[in-house]
């Protein structure tokens, strides 16, 4: 019998972390919550190490959902117990990633204007780069000669973001000689994307942002199985061959040994609108290919970004197109795109 994320998480309401006086879905304690037919998976985080009530608390999970979904569940010996201080991502919201079936569809330009626009409505937002075989967010942020430092917390060194518009920046693109090309091999490059994203402390985020690389293979593996991600947004040009690319990207995240929520499309460079005539569009690579997309797989079209000379020409400078006059038509477009992921991230997680 299937189960859903939002009856494990009701069936863990009933458990209560005494310390705190309060559930342990409150303290939000519950994470990596993780579905395969009748197994159910998930870590328990503690504020400290070896927390004396983590036993009680691990057996009260294991009889409230044995309990409230059947005796047929599979969930003993499938509880991770772990502290808060091993957790560097522990006072991280949501984890949105952004993919794409392929590359050229201007991914990476996407996710950070989205991480900026983000950051414009007030919330605490951090961009991390890894797309690990091609590092561009350091170029689209200014920051090609930038070495981020690393401190000493919690009995280790931690590696500490680059803050610049607002934002909590972090790209292997730092700890790498720009003008050499990354020759590693799958598990190579998966063990220094997860280094990266443990030994970083990113202290309280509303949104992570993550830009993955393009196509599907071990890097995203990595993400989902290392971090609770709350949703991907999967971003394709209208044409269809990117369209082909994107729908092998949706049934990855779609399948069950992944099954990480596919928040919905985002079609870029969806048409074309110059700057002397910001009310006319012309669809030079076809009319809502994304849209139709969207509706065949029944997910959100989260939005659609124009293709204008001012997003290529602010990547290049250093300067996201969304700093720029809130009335221009491109930083209306991805306000628009973030609004639609904070309403869809509400209503699978909330």
């Amino acid at each position: 019998m299937p189960f859903t994320k939002q009856q494990v998480l009701k069936a863990l309401e009933e458990v209560l972390y005494f310390p705190k006086r309060d559930n342990i879905i409150n303290l939000k304690m519950v994470n990596d919550i993780k579905i395969e037919e009748n197994k159910i998976s998930l870590t328990l985080v503690f504020p400290e190490q070896n927390d004396k009530s983590a036993a009680l608390v691990e057996q009260s999970c294991i009889d409230a959902i044995l309990r409230n979904l059947g005796e047929e569940v599979q969930i003993r010996g499938n509880i991770t117990l772990k502290a808060k201080s091993d957790d560097s991502l522990g006072d991280v919201k949501y984890i949105i990633a952004v993919a794409s079936g392929k590359g050229g569809v201007g991914k990476s330009t996407v996710a950070a204007n989205l991480a900026v626009s983000l950051a414009k409505t007030g919330a605490k937002t951090g961009l991390l780069d890894a797309d690990i075989y091609g590092p561009s967010i350091p170029l689209m942020f200014g920051l090609q000669d930038t070495k981020p430092v690393a401190e000493h917390r919690n009995g280790r060194d931690m590696i500490i973001p680059v803050e610049k518009y607002g934002l909590k920046i972090l790209s292997i693109g730092f700890f790498v000689d720009p003008s050499q090309a990354l020759i590693w091999r799958g598990p190579m490059a998966s063990n220094a994307l997860n280094q990266l994203i443990r030994d970083t402390d990113w202290g309280e985020l509303d949104f992570l942002v993550i830009d993955l690389p393009p196509g599907t293979g071990d890097i995203h593996l990595t993400i989902v199985q290392e971090l609770p991600v709350a949703g991907v947004a999967i971003v394709s040009t209208p044409q269809e061959v990117a369209l082909a690319d994107a729908r092998k990207a949706l049934s990855m995240f779609n399948s069950d040994k992944i099954n990480v929520p596919v928040l919905g499309l985002i079609e870029n460079m969806a048409y074309f609108t110059p700057a002397e005539l910001p009310n006319n569009k012309y669809y030079i690579f076809g009319k809502e290919g994304c849209k139709k997309m969207a509706t065949e797989a029944n997910v959100p079209l989260l939005g659609q970004i124009p293709l204008v000379q001012g997003i290529c020409e602010s990547g290049d400078t250093g300067k996201p197109v969304t700093l720029a006059d809130d009335k221009n038509p491109e930083t209306i477009a991805f306000k628009a795109l973030a609004e639609n992921i904070i309403a869809r991230l509400k209503v699978i997680h909330e």
